[in-house]
């Protein structure tokens, strides 16, 4: 199958971006690494009217270091995150997430904001995101707003963004001393989407852990304090929360008992 007819429009600059979206409203969509769009273009789950190329705005290429978040812009890809020299000990969370994300070429293409802006329940970097309870910056003709990465997920490829905006930057807080971290995720193969995606982290002698892949979104949990013994009550309960349904790849118990077994793991791996 081919797409719908569409325009298209190479953008060379963020404030253009804001103006033709908000000549173009909802008809209007942004490409950027095209990873995810155009696969719902070709089975026309996405019919826009025009397609905005940013994969060349320079101002939206970049990926530095502000106010102890990194900040990566809209056009800079997932490749050009994932061999930052300093990632290990900037975000060791997100170095160890790289790999489990498709493969090469696509991280080569696909951008980090894209992914986001996608929203797809089992991509491990939303999950990072609320994680790591990073924010995301929305950009419009009207000008910019910042929300939080819970606030901006609302179900499976759903999210805040309102009409003529776009995700313009993400910000992941910096590892902070202390701060264990630890993922893992299980798929049909290595780069097929996730079954079931988890993240941990400990600090401040609180244990936290993020699933992807389960619920219609990233889910996060945090327990202030907890006994050995009742981890594993903890961690039933974390997993029945998240409403898991059965699908062609998995059924709801298995995905149940994944988020159980591997929670487990990866919270003993990052106990101090």
């Amino acid at each position: 199958m081919k797409p719908a007819a569409f325009d298209y429009i190479r953008i060379d600059s963020s404030d253009e971006i804001a103006a033709l979206l908000d000549q173009y409203g909802s008809d209007g969509r942004i490409l950027a690494g095209g990873q995810s769009l155009m696969a719902m273009l070709n089975i026309r789950l996405a019919q826009p009217k025009v397609l905005l190329d940013i994969s060349r705005c320079k101002d939206l290429d970049y990926a530095r270091i502000t106010d102890g978040h990194l900040c990566v812009g809209a056009a800079a890809t997932q490749a050009s995150v994932e061999w930052r020299p300093s990632l290990a000990t900037e975000l060791p969370l997100l170095h160890q997430v790289f790999p489990w994300i498709s493969h090469f070429q696509v991280r080569n293409r696909g951008t980090v904001c894209g992914s986001v802006a996608h929203a797809d329940p089992s991509a491990e970097l939303p999950l990072c995101l609320v994680a790591l309870q990073g924010s995301v910056v929305l950009r419009s003709a009207r000008g910019r707003r910042v929300l939080a990465a819970d606030q901006f997920f609302r179900g499976m490829l759903s999210t805040a963004v309102e009409p003529g905006e776009f995700v313009e930057e993400v910000r992941f807080p910096l590892h902070k001393a202390g701060q264990r971290h630890a993922f893992r995720e299980v798929s049909m193969r290595h780069g097929d989407f996730a079954l079931v995606a988890l993240a941990a982290t400990i600090t401040d002698g609180a244990l936290e852990l993020t699933a992807g892949g389960v619920a219609d979104r990233p889910r996060r949990v945090r327990w202030e304090k907890l006994a050995a013994s009742e981890l594993d009550d903890a961690l039933n309960d974390f997993s029945w929360s998240l409403e898991a349904e059965s699908d062609t790849h998995a059924s709801a118990s298995y995905r149940r008992h994944l988020v159980r077994s591997i929670g487990r793991q990866l919270l003993t791996e990052t106990a101090p």
